[in-house]
């Protein structure tokens, strides 16, 4: 089945352009202009390496949108588009998923936080999003990723790597090993919290990295896009991950620097955060923003360190030793925080 044939069976013709988008970094992505209609829209095709099922990220997107609309989202929100049969999913003749939805026009996005002002609104968005989502409708939020915020078994993933690993990588890594044992009690508390019934579940973003936010000319929040990874889980893992990735001055693959933790960044992202959602957050969940921005940072540090050991399957590298340089930057990251923090 051609590109065009899979256009045809959302929007009914051929008569498009269609233009590759070359930076996602999960799903293959395609722009889509329709002359006849003059509409424009996102067209992917869907990872299933990565998400399983992609009837449960199209249902989970569909019932946010009705959550944000019926909240008075302030944002603008990206809707699926159905196709001609009525479905949000459809299939290729090789099973493969395809997914079209809504293109916003004239925005932006950014890879790295520019500034301060783009932090705070940035996090703000995101807050917003949250806050706007009615977890009456928990029950009906499906998981996406299996495990993919399952710290325990993340921790027994990198475990068992370091059983089977060859000598070469062990001692290559000795330095990260070190230093990841010696914080492995932060994830620790974090599997002791979930189990103890501390961190109420919720249904948050999963991924709010900055990539994830479409912004206008000037820089002000338009959307936040890329639900696929909506999920039910802690809230305090969406803060920590908009920690990691927007006060983290350099490219994840960069492992070489001192310093690449931006406090000034770090400040800024908490308010904003809060601005919506202060009075909603319980105290353990206040009490717990600081950590929760470490173990996040270590959780995805061991994530690259547990990769490399097992000779780099799960993340896409261009040279040897690319997942051990990742963990570097993971744990100067961590490094920073915490002597932010004054805990280290």
């Amino acid at each position: 089945m051609e590109l065009k044939q899979i256009i045809t069976g959302f929007t009914g013709t051929e008569n498009c352009t269609v233009t590759p988008i070359t930076n996602g970094l999960i799903n293959t992505t395609y722009w889509v202009e329709d002359h006849d209609s003059d509409e424009k829209w996102i067209l992917q095709k869907i990872n299933t390496q990565v998400f399983p099922l992609p009837e449960i990220i199209s249902q989970n997107h569909l019932l946010i949108n009705r959550m944000l609309e019926e909240g008075n989202y302030p944002l603008e929100i990206v809707k699926p588009k159905a196709t001609l049969s009525g479905s949000f999913i459809q299939k290729d003749d090789n099973g493969e998923s395809w997914r079209m939805i809504s293109f916003i026009e004239d925005t932006k996005t950014f890879f790295k936080i520019p500034d301060l002002k783009t932090a705070y609104e940035s996090a703000k968005a995101v807050g917003c999003f949250l806050n706007t989502i009615n977890p009456e409708h928990l029950p009906d939020i499906q998981t996406p990723i299996p495990d993919f915020i399952n710290f325990e078994k993340r921790v027994l993933d990198y475990q068992t790597s370091l059983q089977q690993a060859n000598e070469g990588l062990l001692e290559n890594a000795a330095p990260e090993i070190e230093m990841m044992n010696e914080l492995l009690f932060l994830p620790q508390k974090w599997i002791a919290l979930e189990k103890d019934g501390l961190l109420p579940k919720r249904i948050i973003h999963g991924d709010p990295n900055v990539r994830n936010i479409l912004f206008d000319e000037t820089s002000k929040p338009l959307a936040v896009i890329d639900l696929d990874t909506v999920t039910v889980s802690t809230i305090l893992y969406d803060f920590g991950d908009m920690a990691r990735s927007y006060s983290n001055t350099l490219d994840e693959d960069d492992g070489n620097a001192g310093n690449n933790f931006n406090p000034h960044i770090y400040r800024t992202v908490k308010d904003g955060f809060l601005l919506y959602l202060n009075e909603k957050l319980t105290f353990e969940e206040l009490e717990n923003l600081d950590y929760a921005a470490q173990t996040v940072i270590y959780i995805q540090a061991i994530r690259f360190l547990t990769d490399y050991l097992n000779g780099s399957k799960y993340y896409a590298t261009k040279y040897a030793d690319h997942n051990l340089e990742r963990t570097r930057n993971q744990l100067q990251l961590l490094k920073g925080l915490r002597k932010y923090l004054r805990v280290d």
